[in-house]
């Protein structure tokens, strides 16, 4: 089992900057998990914002330009830096863990991945 912990939701205002962090713990020195972010407001599906997955990275098209990811796929670390925030932004952010995957693999679909957080708040302010 992988066990994931995140941090750094906050209340922000339209235009500031956040960092969330997330952590893994468990299993990760034996397997080299892929790392990636989701976000869910309510009523709505889990949607898939970033991944990192060993030297690549992945983004929606509505955070390019304004999200990065960062991390350590063997240490079990993953960063989303988040700058020009907007009130769309606002929903509850999950880090997620799956095995490193091959450029084929459906890993923009929330079920396609193993392993959640508890998710933390991010809400932005207009």
């Amino acid at each position: 089992q992988v066990q994931l912990v995140e941090s750094g939701g906050a209340l922000v205002q339209a235009g500031d900057s956040l960092r969330l962090s997330c952590v893994a713990s468990g299993r990760t020195g034996a397997y080299y998990y892929a790392l990636g972010w989701f976000r869910q407001t309510p009523g709505k599906e889990r949607e898939f914002v970033t991944a990192l997955n060993w030297n690549d990275r992945y983004y929606t098209e509505s955070v390019k330009g304004r999200f990065t990811v960062s991390g350590d796929n063997v240490k079990g670390t993953v960063y989303l830096q988040m700058v020009s925030l907007k009130p769309e932004d606002t929903a509850v952010y999950y880090c997620a863990a799956t095995p490193l995957f091959s450029a084929t693999y459906d890993f923009r679909r929330a079920s396609s991945w193993t392993y959640w957080g508890q998710g933390t708040q991010v809400t932005v302010s207009s």
